[in-house]
């Protein structure tokens, strides 16, 4: 799939948060959307996953072949992990990726219990209900749901947060194995979480 940006634009009230965005995110290819904390990063995710509407200008998604996909339909390809995504505080870890994955396919090469071990947590943690859990742990979470299932686009908003160094060495190896054959689109303003990259778009050139 490609995201295609003609002119893209949003604002809230009177301030533009970002304008005059042309920009194809094309399949294959990884991107860090770059900028301060509240300089918009986190809203052009949005925009891009549909669940904001752009202001001004036009986003068009294309299958191969050129196929196009209705803005209604793009939850299907799409998968998404950032701090402010809550989990189901009430069930369990095992209970809550049952439930998920009821709705998302498995990444090829993936099934449930390799998410388990990719997740590295002990056993009993399983057990768990996820109201106790740390943030790092939550965290890791999120982020194991949203890179092993099979979408054709890939969002991470600020993915290293809450985690430790340990947890950092383990973000990166997991989108390692998990960023090829989709767009990846990075949002972030840590270096450590996108150097990997192919290409950049500094949001504050669209002010």
């Amino acid at each position: 799939m490609n995201i295609i940006l003609q002119d893209i634009g949003r604002r809230y009230n009177r301030e533009w948060i970002f304008r005059h965005l042309d920009y194809t995110f094309s399949f294959g290819k990884s991107y860090a959307i770059l900028g301060p904390n509240g300089s918009g990063k986190s809203t052009l995710l949005k925009v891009l996953t549909g669940s904001l509407t752009p202001s001004e200008g036009t986003i068009e998604y294309r299958m191969e072949g050129d196929k196009p996909v209705e803005i209604d339909q793009t939850f299907q390809y799409i998968s998404y992990a950032a701090p402010y995504v809550e989990l189901i505080e009430e069930f369990t870890l095992a209970e809550h990726l049952d439930f998920h994955f009821k709705f998302k396919s498995f990444l090829p090469g993936y099934d449930l219990e390799s998410v388990k071990e990719q997740l590295g947590f002990a056993k009993g943690v399983f057990q768990k209900e996820i109201r106790h859990f740390s943030s790092g742990m939550k965290q890791r979470v999120k982020l194991a749901m949203a890179c092993c299932v099979d979408s054709k686009v890939l969002f991470l908003d600020e993915p290293s947060s809450n985690l430790d160094k340990a947890g950092e060495k383990w973000y990166l190896d997991l989108v390692e194995k998990t960023k090829n054959d989709r767009v990846l689109i990075i949002g972030s303003n840590q270096e450590h979480e996108y150097a990997f990259c192919d290409e950049y778009v500094e949001i504050l050139k669209y002010k």
